[in-house]
């Protein structure tokens, strides 16, 4: 009777174990927590001017942790700063010719041609009056013809010099063009233009950090002389913390954008994650994360935003996600 009452008791001890283990996912339960593979995004910038020059410094190393907007390089500036002055001088001489056909002539222009125009009258009235008195002589037989047609000629040329001094002095009076007024206006237009872009240049001489990283290579040294676009530094970019991973078909219903996560280290220490997005198509399990019996299987490629402040994780590592955390 006694042995019977503790085999029931054992039988009972180990069917509630039992029960408690599959609950608690012992067994591989509906409430077991699924794990997956993957490894920290590596996300690198290369860090290059947008103008050449010679590289007057360069204010970090490798290693150096940077913050977004730090000042990590910068070039020469005098032959832009030269540049510069250039185009101010090229936007004022366009100012200052524009001020003036905007203003027309200077009342001193118009009365010097008013001027120019009456000796030009009687300068053709004394060629009117020789004229009659050359051709009077030749009448009478006292002058050749060679004589009337040098003064015919003088006259003629005063007549023209009139209808000149005339058409002068209208000009002056009606002052610029509309069309060389405007003509002038897009010359100052393109000068300022010129001078933007040179100032853009000038700016883009300082090199600066587009986010918060680690400097991973110096590839040049001060006193380069770099094309525009040439890598001078690689910058290692360290926050937020990303995790490429991949899910299995199976698993892709338990899991959704925003859902709290775990990602576990070799050494055994987590950090929470979110998931941040789940790729729409499926691809073969890359051979970098997945384990043998996986390597055939489609999955679906899931991005993982990580907590982790202190930078513990590096770029690369092979990781462990928990997608039951949460639970």
């Amino acid at each position: 009777m006694k042995r019977g009452v503790v085999r029931l008791v054992i039988l009972a001890v180990l069917v509630a174990v039992g029960l408690f283990g599959w609950r608690a996912g012992w067994f591989g339960g509906a409430d077991a927590r699924q794990t997956i593979n993957g490894n920290v995004e590596v996300r690198e910038v290369q860090l290059a001017f947008r103008v050449g020059g010679r590289i007057a410094a360069i204010a970090v190393d490798e290693g150096d942790a940077v913050a977004p907007g730090q000042m990590v390089a910068r070039l020469d500036g005098a032959p832009f700063a030269d540049a510069l002055a250039s185009a101010r001088a090229e936007i004022d001489v366009a100012d200052a010719a524009l001020t003036r056909q905007r203003n027309g002539n200077r009342p001193q222009e118009i009365a010097e041609a008013e001027a120019a125009l009456r000796a030009a009258q009687a300068v053709a009235v004394n060629a009117d009056k020789e004229f009659d008195r050359v051709s009077d002589l030749a009448a009478k037989g006292f002058v050749s013809a060679a004589r009337v047609d040098a003064t015919r000629a003088a006259k003629d040329s005063a007549r023209a010099a009139i209808d000149e001094m005339r058409a002068k002095l209208s000009l002056l009076r009606e002052g610029t063009r509309v069309d060389t007024i405007a003509e002038s206006a897009a010359s100052r237009d393109a000068a300022q233009a010129r001078q933007r872009r040179t100032a853009t240049d000038m700016a883009d001489t300082q090199l600066f950090a587009p986010s918060a990283g680690v400097v991973q290579t110096r590839v040049l040294e001060p006193g380069a002389i770099v094309g525009a676009g040439d890598p001078v530094l690689t910058l290692a970019i360290t926050q937020p913390v990303r995790v490429r991973a991949y899910v299995p078909e199976p698993l892709l219903g338990k899991i959704k954008p925003g859902q709290q996560v775990a990602v576990v280290g070799s050494g055994g220490k987590r950090w929470p994650g979110r998931i941040g997005n789940i790729s729409p198509t499926a691809e073969f399990t890359p051979r970098t994360v997945e384990t043998e019996s996986q390597r055939a299987d489609l999955v679906y490629r899931i991005r993982i935003i990580v907590d982790d402040p202190k930078g513990e994780l590096r770029q690369g590592q092979p990781i462990t996600v928990d997608l039951g955390a949460a639970r």
